[in-house]
């Protein structure tokens, strides 16, 4: 079945600093990022993507954040840089989807499972935004997952012997087969 763009209505609500983030032309987005929150819910989400952590006035966020009911909200316009994964902001889009991750214990040895399945909806919801996002974007031809770019360990919070992956999302419950029979967009593993 094709995915039905028609059915999307993103709620507009951009993190209060996005006027501040770079500008770019549309045409320079290439590549489509995977993320989950790794929060619980999409208010702390958006609590967290308001944080000023930069000398710019701007935060860590992603363009899109897709809630577990479907329901779909832009927090930064794709015609900005989001500060979302290292390397690749320039010329991606970032998509958040609310998910508990390894929450609260990112970094810690004993917290790297990741086990909360992606409701249908969701993930509906998601190949949906790809089948728009590839009418808005005239350059999009790759799709990658965090985990897949940012490959970086550290010590663990709890364990500074042990090393732990610093980015483990979309994760292993993220239905990547189901996504790409929906969309044309190519894995981009480097």
């Amino acid at each position: 079945m094709a995915p039905d763009s028609s059915l999307l209505h993103p709620i507009v609500d951009p993190l209060p600093y996005e006027a501040r983030l770079e500008a770019r032309a549309l045409d320079q987005i290439d590549l489509v990022v995977i993320h989950c929150t790794e929060l619980p819910d999409l208010a702390t989400a958006r609590e967290y993507g308001e944080r000023i952590l930069h000398a710019s006035g701007t935060g860590n966020c992603g363009h899109y954040y897709i809630d577990r009911d479907g329901a779909v909200h832009v927090y930064v316009r794709p015609d900005r840089v989001a500060h979302h994964v290292r390397g690749y902001n320039p010329r991606s889009v970032g998509i958040e989807l609310v998910n508990t991750g390894r929450y609260p214990d990112w970094l810690a040895a004993g917290s790297q499972s990741m086990d909360e399945p992606y409701p249908e909806a969701q993930i509906d919801a998601l190949v949906a935004l790809l089948a728009d996002l590839r009418t808005t974007l005239p350059a999009l031809r790759f799709i990658a997952g965090h985990e897949d770019l940012d490959t970086a360990h550290e010590p663990a919070s709890d364990d500074p012997a042990v090393q732990v992956p610093r980015k483990m999302d979309p994760g292993p419950m993220f239905p990547w087969d189901t996504v790409l029979r929906a969309t044309p967009l190519a894995r981009l593993t480097p």
